[in-house]
């Protein structure tokens, strides 16, 4: 009798939550919402997130903010997000770098699928692999062939361990079968400097960050990064085209949450930065930069996640990646 008890009084404990869980749905957001980057201020996270950020607000009514939390290849941001309420009024704007840091950094206070769950993906953009004017090889097909008979003379830069450029460029090594030296510099912009100035010899980059260079003739494009040629760079092919046919190695943005965030939230969450990608004015600001929105469902996104974690963990334990 007395288990009898304790399981209806369970049952009726649960039926009360959900009209709360739901009522909690219905009064988001009821205050102001963070975004957290954690990247610095500036770049391409911080940027889009204050877009979304205004946009969401324009959307809810209510206010949207950013907070940057820099530090340890975005660890601390991370983690102040893993430890926030699981209410929605604590977000994550996330990119690929910390899906490679799940396997790159092997000590961390969080785990991405554990301790997240997976609200919506913003943007994405290929890269396009540049090199310095002066270097002989003028075509990926013939910078393939120098750097194979050359292992270790050729290099490329990038603006860190783990970052996207990094990954891309480790991705065109084991799938080309190359030896070709790691630069990590502090910051993309270093990493640019040096191969404008004719100091490394390559760089992956993003599309709209070279286009003008590109233009100027102060870099030679060799091939884009994306599954499709960019649309603001419709001359230069794809690296499937020129001969390695499952290469991609883009940069993408998404929003995550606390794990235990309500499920109406999540799904609320989710519809209105949707609402936001395919905004005809937000869409062609961001096509102008060789960006396209990405829109999936909650499940979708955990997928997508899932699939990213996997593909860089082969990368970073095939060429046996550590961080600085």
């Amino acid at each position: 009798m007395k288990n009898f008890w304790m399981r209806g009084a369970l049952a009726a404990a649960v039926l009360c939550a959900v009209p709360a869980v739901q009522a909690q749905a219905q009064d988001y957001p009821a205050r102001t919402v963070t975004i957290v980057v954690p990247f610095g201020a500036g770049g391409s996270a911080d940027v889009y997130a204050r877009l979304l950020a205004e946009k969401l607000g324009q959307e809810t009514g209510k206010t949207f903010i950013v907070e940057n939390r820099p530090g340890a290849g975005a660890v601390i941001g991370t983690q102040y997000v893993a430890k926030a309420a699981p209410d929605g009024y604590t977000l994550l704007m996330m990119s690929n770098t910390q899906t490679v840091n799940e396997s790159l950094v092997r000590n961390k206070p969080y785990a991405l699928m554990r301790d997240f769950v997976a609200v919506a993906p913003v943007n994405e953009a290929p890269l396009v692999l540049v090199e310095r004017t002066a270097l002989e090889p003028k075509t990926l097909p013939d910078l393939i062939k120098y750097a194979k008979a050359n292992p270790g003379k050729l290099n490329y830069a990038s603006s860190g361990t783990g970052t996207p450029y990094h990954m891309a460029g480790e991705l065109f090594k084991s799938m080309a079968g190359v030896d070709i030296a790691h630069i990590p510099y502090k910051s993309s912009g270093g990493a640019r400097t040096d191969v404008l100035g004719g100091q490394v010899d390559l760089m992956f980059d993003a599309v709209s960050t070279m286009t003008d260079l590109i233009g100027t003739q102060k870099v030679r494009p060799l091939a884009t990064t994306g599954k499709v040629r960019s649309e603001v760079l419709p001359a230069v092919p794809t690296m499937a085209e020129l001969g390695l046919p499952d290469y991609t190695a883009t940069i993408w943005l998404g929003i995550l949450a606390p794990k235990g965030t309500p499920q109406p939230i999540v799904d609320l969450l989710n519809q209105k930065i949707a609402r936001v990608v395919n905004d005809p004015a937000v869409k062609a600001q961001w096509a102008k930069s060789g960006l396209d929105g990405l829109t999936m469902t909650p499940a979708g996104f955990t997928q997508f996640l899932n699939q990213d974690i996997a593909k860089w963990q082969k990368i970073v334990e095939s060429a046996h990646i550590t961080p600085d």
